[in-house]
C-alpha cells in the first residue's frame, strides 16, 4: 500500500486566518524597585554618601534607613538627620568625589 503525504499550503492557511491585530505595548510597572535596591545596597555596605540638597548644601554620612518620603543620614561628629526626599537634588558615594579629586590633581 502506498500512502500519499499531503502538505497543506501555508499561504492558503494565512489567508483563511486573516491579518493578525497589532500587539499593544504593555504598560510599564509603576515601581521598578531600583531605588529600594540602591538604598539597601548602600545601607548594608555602610557606604559613606554625599547628599546634595536643592539649596546646594552637602550632607555627608551613612544612610541608616529610608522610607517612601525620607532617609535618615548618620553623620560622624554631627547630629543624625532625617532628610525629606523632596529636598534632595542628588546623591553619590563619597569615594567617587575622592577619586575625581585625585585625577584632577594629576592634571588630567
Amino acid at each position: 500500500m502506498n500512502r500519499k503525504l499531503i502538505r497543506p499550503n501555508l499561504s492558503e492557511l494565512k489567508e483563511r486566518l486573516g491579518p493578525k491585530p497589532p500587539r499593544r505595548k504593555q504598560v510599564p510597572p509603576d515601581q521598578t524597585n531600583a531605588e529600594a535596591f540602591y538604598y539597601l545596597k548602600q545601607m548594608n555596605a555602610r557606604t559613606p554618601m554625599v547628599v546634595v540638597l536643592k539649596d546646594g548644601e552637602e550632607l555627608r554620612g551613612v544612610i541608616e534607613w529610608y522610607d517612601r518620603n525620607c532617609i535618615k543620614v548618620n553623620r560622624a561628629g554631627a547630629p543624625n538627620l532625617m532628610v525629606m526626599k523632596d529636598c534632595i537634588k542628588y546623591m553619590y558615594k563619597a569615594e567617587e568625589q575622592d577619586e575625581t579629586r585625585s585625577t584632577r590633581s594629576d592634571g588630567i
